[in-house]
C-alpha cells in the first residue's frame, strides 16, 4: 500500500513542491478513512519517503529524494512490463585500473548508508573500472540513472552527490555509480558490488566484461 499512497502524493505534485493537505483530505484521494490515511502517511514518513511539517490546520507534505527514487524504480518496472522485453541492456567493455579513489569515498558512512538503503547491499570499498566500447558509450547515454545518491558534509568538508543504476556482472548484483562531475569521462563506468569484482571474477586489466543493466 505504501507505493500506492506515494503515487497519490506524487499526483498531487508533492515530489515537486510541498503540499498542504490534511489526513481527511488525503483519505478522499486513497478512498479510505481518515484514520487509515493518517497511518499510511505515518508509515511513509517512518520509511523516510516523505517529510511532514505539522500546522494548526493540517500538515505540509513533501516527497523526499528517497521517495522519488522509489517512484523512479516503479516507473522503470512498468516500462519493462509494457515494452515486452524487460528493458534489459548490456554494456560491453574491458577492465582498466582506476585512480584508487573509490575505496576512500565508498567507505564514507554518508555514502555507505545510502548504498545500503537504496541498493540493498554493503558495497566492497572499491570500484571495478570499465572502459566502454564505442557502441556501449552511446547506449550508456540512453540509460537513466534513477537512483539518487545525495551529497553531505562531514567535518566541514562537502562531498558531492551522484546517481546509480542497478546492474549484474557475471551473476553478481551491483550498481554503476555516476558522480556529478562536470567533466566525467563518457567512456568510463565504475561498478560497485558486495564483493571485490576484480578478485572474485579474476579480472585483470584488459579483461573483457559484460554489464547487464537492470532498469
Amino acid at each position: 500500500m505504501a507505493i500506492q499512497s506515494l503515487k497519490k502524493l506524487a499526483l498531487l505534485r508533492a515530489h515537486l513542491n510541498p503540499v498542504e493537505i490534511s489526513s481527511s483530505e488525503f483519505a478522499s484521494h486513497i478512498d479510505s478513512s481518515p484514520q487509515t490515511a493518517a497511518r499510511r502517511l505515518k508509515s511513509l514518513e517512518d520509511k523516510k519517503l516523505i517529510t511532514r511539517q505539522f500546522l494548526p490546520e493540517g500538515q505540509v507534505i513533501a516527497i523526499t529524494k528517497t521517495g522519488i527514487d522509489v517512484l523512479n524504480r516503479e516507473y522503470h518496472e512498468y516500462q519493462g512490463i509494457f515494452s515486452g522485453n524487460g528493458s534489459r541492456k548490456v554494456l560491453n567493455g574491458h577492465v582498466i585500473t582506476g585512480l584508487g579513489e573509490g575505496q576512500y569515498y565508498i567507505s564514507l558512512e554518508g555514502y555507505m548508508s545510502q548504498f545500503r538503503q537504496k541498493l540493498g547491499f554493503d558495497p566492497f570499498p572499491g570500484t571495478l573500472n570499465i572502459r566502454l566500447d564505442k557502441n556501449s558509450i552511446e547506449l550508456r547515454k540512453r540509460i537513466y540513472p534513477g537512483i539518487r545518491i545525495s551529497g553531505f558534509t562531514d567535518h566541514n568538508r562537502t562531498f558531492g552527490s551522484g546517481s546509480c543504476f542497478n546492474v549484474i556482472v557475471n551473476a553478481i548484483q551491483g550498481a554503476v555509480i555516476i558522480p556529478e562531475r562536470t567533466h566525467y569521462p563518457e567512456d568510463i563506468i565504475e561498478v560497485i558490488a558486495p564483493v571485490n569484482l576484480r578478485e572474485h571474477l579474476d579480472f585483470k586489466d584488459g579483461s573483457k566484461v559484460k554489464v547487464e543493466v537492470l532498469e
